[in-house]
């Protein structure tokens, strides 16, 4: 079987769009890796629907496995480093049989290795189609996080409560250095397994706390003496590239390392406090962080809005919300979307988050004076078609950014309003003139992300009569045509759904969440709106252009997406604004 039969029977079964098949396709040409690998790295589809499709052509059974059920004995009959090696797990083993999962049944190299393992084992193999999720659940059970750092805090034996110097170097160089540099290395490992957007080192009075954000929310992973301060914080600073011997002011860096095949860039803060140096490290998964337009998470009212503007020669698409609502992903997926051989895009960021092939980026260095202002008059310069700004700021940088969208550019950049009304007036505010914005403002998206629910264990129950209440009144203030199509999926009394709570549950690990959802609101500059922002104009003229328009809010989208069982309505509730 090779890839693109299983590509094509992926979009005959409606598993998988044509249109990110053909890319998955296109970049796995490009970038040698397989094209199967971005498929499970950018989370496009249910794994179990492809392992159900592969399974037909490549004549081997499917086999669903909770990990946590193989016995401990079962497990050590496959060695840790052969099960990375060839993506292989043990799953039971029957008299005389050991059953196993394999991620790709035909690879002769893995096949070798379990028959070797079977002869000494002295067993027949019994082979089933498994998934990456199956094989990296199995992993952390070989070696748990907690198990490796207690490991490492050990082989240190007993740590001074002072600060303890380490070697500086990048590797080890005394009998100390060996275990930081692995507290540290599995640390960042297991962040990056957890999908974990930030990791936090702290240090407290009497411990050193190791904290991960996944899905918006900290929790604590580790708790370690406190004399690993030091040596752990100035571990990472080393492979930062940050001054050592400062230690009285913040510092930033960052570095990169390819962590389970994934290139991962890892940045980091530092910040003085009376215990000691905190570190901020933010994980950058381009697995996670660069989707397709596609992968966003829109219901087909706002898709269908995105992909009309995005089409258009030139003008400006701003996205707006808060920090960490997602903005960056969705220019970089339209990004995506209009970069090609025929288009010299160019980016100004600050900092460059994610490398994403085929465009031209920069990173803004406001302490030299390069800034979004200044970089964006160089970029005009550039022959450029499309422009994407990391953040207006100001109003030179809003300024050029219209003067550029209006000489025949696509200039796609983000801004901080509370929603999508909010984005003209905030203009309006850095000193564009309205007229202006008439000709060349295209698109205002504003955005929220809120957890998504376990599909394995969330769940369902009526919603309360005051629910009841909010739902219908946000339904019933839809435009007609969304009202209609939303009346055809759900009715009535409504349902809703809500935490399993299920501590076994190996989709979530107990959370009952797994990963975010989007909420969206879009508005388009029409002839209507342009007509009312060229002469005096107040947020209410804009919110009632927005009202004709249809306008889907944030909390609608948000409620049609809790009634379809993605998100909690009382996380919408919370979330967003009348």
């Amino acid at each position: 079987m090779n890839e693109q039969e299983l590509f094509e029977a992926l979009v005959r079964e409606g598993v998988l769009e044509k249109a990110v098949a053909d890319r998955f396709l296109r970049d796995a040409k490009m970038t040698g890796k397989p094209a199967e690998q971005f498929l499970y790295d950018e989370h496009t589809v249910d794994e179990s629907a492809v392992a159900k499709v592969k399974s037909k052509l490549i004549k081997t059974p499917y086999k669903a496995v909770d990990p946590a059920q193989i016995p401990e004995d079962v497990l050590k009959l496959v060695p840790y480093e052969t099960s990375r090696a060839y993506q292989v797990v043990p799953i039971e083993k029957q008299d005389k049989m050991l059953v196993v999962g394999m991620l790709n049944p035909d690879d002769a190299e893995a096949q070798n290795a379990l028959t070797f393992i079977a002869k000494r084992e002295r067993v027949s193999l019994g082979v089933y189609l498994t998934t990456p999720s199956v094989l990296r659940a199995a992993w952390r059970r070989y070696m748990p996080y907690e198990t490796e750092i207690e490991a490492a805090v050990k082989e240190l034996g007993d740590v001074n409560q002072e600060e303890v110097t380490i070697g500086l170097e990048e590797g080890a160089q005394s009998a100390q250095d060996a275990p930081v540099i692995k507290i540290v290395a599995t640390t960042l490992r297991q962040a990056v397994d957890a999908g974990a957007s930030d990791i936090h080192i702290e240090p407290q009075r009497t411990r050193l706390r190791l904290r991960f954000r996944v899905d918006g929310k900290l929790h604590e992973v580790a708790s370690l003496p406190v004399g690993l301060s030091y040596p752990i914080v100035s571990r990472v600073k080393v492979l930062s590239r940050l001054r050592l011997d400062e230690t009285r002011q913040p510092q930033d860096g960052r570095f990169r390392s390819i962590v389970f095949g994934r290139d991962i860039d890892f940045r980091v803060s530092t910040f003085p406090t009376p215990s000691g140096e905190k570190v901020a490290i933010r994980v950058l998964d381009p697995t996670t962080g660069l989707k397709s337009i596609e992968e966003l998470g829109m219901r087909p009212y706002h898709m269908a809005i995105l992909k009309e503007e995005i089409d258009a020669p030139f003008g400006m698409i701003l996205a707006t919300g808060p920090t960490s609502s997602g903005k960056t992903t969705s220019l970089y997926a339209i990004m995506r979307r209009l970069s090609g051989e025929d288009v010299n895009a160019v980016s100004l960021e600050d900092p460059v988050e994610y490398f994403m092939e085929g465009v031209n980026q920069s990173q803004v260095l406001p302490s030299i004076g390069y800034t979004f202002a200044s970089g964006l008059r160089q970029i005009l310069r550039q022959d450029p078609d499309v422009i994407m700004v990391g953040e207006i700021r100001d109003g030179e940088t809003a300024e050029l950014a219209v003067h550029a969208a209006l000489t025949g550019h696509i200039v796609l950049s983000t801004l901080h309003t509370n929603n999508a009304v909010g984005v003209i007036p905030r203009l309006v505010d850095l000193g564009v003139q309205g007229f202006l914005l008439a000709s060349s403002l295209r698109l205002m998206i504003s955005q929220r992300l809120v957890g998504r629910l376990c599909e394995k264990c969330r769940v369902k129950r009526k919603a309360p009569p005051e629910a009841q209440q909010v739902i219908e009144k946000a339904l019933e203030e839809l435009s007609e045509d969304a009202r209609r199509d939303v009346r055809r999926q759900f009715s009535a009394p409504y349902e809703i759904y809500e935490l399993g709570g299920d501590a076994s549950c190996d989709a979530c690990g107990g959370k009952g969440t797994k990963g975010r959802v989007a909420l969206f609101e879009i508005l388009r500059m029409t002839r209507e709106l342009s007509s009312a922002v060229a002469k005096p104009f107040t947020e209410d003229t804009v919110r009632a252009e927005a009202e004709r328009q249809g306008m889907v809010s944030l909390r609608q989208d948000g409620i049609i997406k809790a009634l379809g069982g993605e998100v909690m309505l009382e996380e919408v509730m919370r979330e967003t604004e009348e």
